[in-house]
């Protein structure tokens, strides 16, 4: 098998590129979609694939939709390391599948404590409970919950009173133009476009604008105590919303063809749906605190009363809200709900395929499905569900040893996939 050899473009650190010339590439079919049965033989036949591919890919994973190397936090740019892993974590879904893993999972949920009720579930049994998912709408959330019509209004109405706030709103806004900051500037020593190039420029006025328009003290402060903005923009020519929704159109524009930027641009273009709803909306840094107070509150009002419950942007809004980031939320394995017990206790597991099972990588994997979880307890609780939601999360590593572990009061287990 070909080494794994990498070329650090940024300083070491920030970006690594996979040399083409080396990657070992399988071209494997994706087999968890397939409906077919497959035999004990067969799985023997393909375990030696998986372990060349758990090598080469060792410590990258899929982190908010890009390749990252835990190891040193590095993003890697590369298509076909990105294909093969996407071919091997279909092939660990097959192995997760198979009947022999299927009964070891049985046996270590139920051997542990507190697990006694779950001694006839099998986690992951079903086909369906191994597809991916991209946690990316209150829609998506509340269906796999099966949240009722009506408990969707109520969720939707909690959610706009916390996450339009203002602070949330711009500081969701200036997290993305932030994160497309971050990018512009670590890619530009690698060759920019001429159009990526101007994207980096509307970023930092884009930025300055949304920092200017930000009340300088806390809100709890008294009125008189509140500080003057500084006049930076002319009193005769009011600005509004709409000014920025101009701004974020030109930049998806300018980095539309940048494909490292793509994630940026995906989430720019979902914002633009709420700068569509205010974009009459006056921006002015030159007025008292009260009309600065009522503009603000004019913001809140028009989002509130126009993203819908499956809006892409205020689910957005309730990440940053949540978890102070804007990137949707992957899991490789969805999992499901289950009844724990006849004491109205319910169980949501989800899964995490991950290529080591180092201290560093276990813990990123922890981490991301603790947020994802998060966010299905978040609804389960705004949506008045019956019963009480326990949390469980389950990772998949080859050649790993089997164990649970604890976080912020949820269970999560790693399992190993051997033959």
């Amino acid at each position: 098998m070909g080494r794994r050899i990498l070329e650090l473009l940024y300083n070491g650190k920030h970006f690594i590129r996979m040399n083409k010339s080396s990657a070992f590439y399988l071209n494997f079919k994706f087999y968890h979609s397939s409906k077919g049965t497959f035999n004990m033989q067969w799985y023997q036949n393909e375990f030696p694939k998986l372990k060349d591919l758990t090598n080469l890919l060792a410590n990258v994973d899929v982190v908010n939709g890009r390749l990252v190397d835990i190891s040193n936090n590095s993003v890697v740019f590369d298509d076909e390391i990105e294909r093969e892993m996407c071919a091997f974590k279909s092939l660990v879904r097959m192995f997760v599948g198979s009947p022999f893993v299927q009964q070891r999972i049985k046996h270590i949920v139920a051997s542990f404590p507190r697990s006694t009720e779950q001694e006839l579930l099998t986690p992951f049994s079903k086909a369906t409970e191994r597809e991916p998912m991209v946690i990316d709408s209150l829609t998506k959330v509340s269906n796999f919950l099966s949240v009722t019509a009506q408990q969707k209004k109520l969720v939707r109405l909690r959610v706009c009173s916390q996450v339009t706030q203002h602070r949330i709103w711009t500081g969701a806004l200036k997290e993305i133009l932030n994160g497309f900051a971050v990018d512009l500037n670590c890619l530009r020593s690698r060759g920019l476009n001429n159009g990526a190039l101007l994207g980096g420029q509307i970023v930092h006025i884009c930025l300055r604008f949304l920092t200017e328009i930000i009340v300088s003290s806390a809100p709890e402060s008294s009125s008189w105590m509140k500080l003057s903005p500084s006049k930076t923009i002319d009193s005769g020519d009011p600005q509004k919303w709409e000014d920025v929704l101009v701004m974020f159109n030109d930049l998806t524009e300018c980095c539309r063809s940048e494909k490292r930027l793509k994630l940026h641009v995906a989430k720019a273009e979902v914002m633009k749906e709420g700068l569509l709803h205010i974009r009459d909306v006056l921006v002015d840094n030159n007025i008292g605190y009260k009309e600065a107070q009522h503009q603000e509150s004019l913001v809140k009002k028009k989002l509130s009363k126009m993203l819908g419950h499956s809006s892409h942007c205020l689910f957005t809004l309730l990440l940053y809200y949540l978890y102070g980031r804007v990137a949707n939320i992957e899991v490789d394995m969805c999992g499901g709900v289950y009844a724990n017990g006849s004491d109205g206790k319910f169980c949501l597991f989800m899964g995490r395929i991950l290529t080591t099972n180092s201290e560093k990588m276990v813990g990123c994997g922890v981490k991301q499905l603790d947020r994802a979880l998060g966010i299905f307890k978040f609804v389960w609780e705004m949506a008045g569900m019956k019963g009480h939601l326990d949390l469980q999360g389950h990772m998949w590593c080859v050649g790993a040893e089997n164990r649970m572990l604890s976080y912020r009061g949820n269970t999560y287990f790693v399992h190993g996939i051997c033959l």
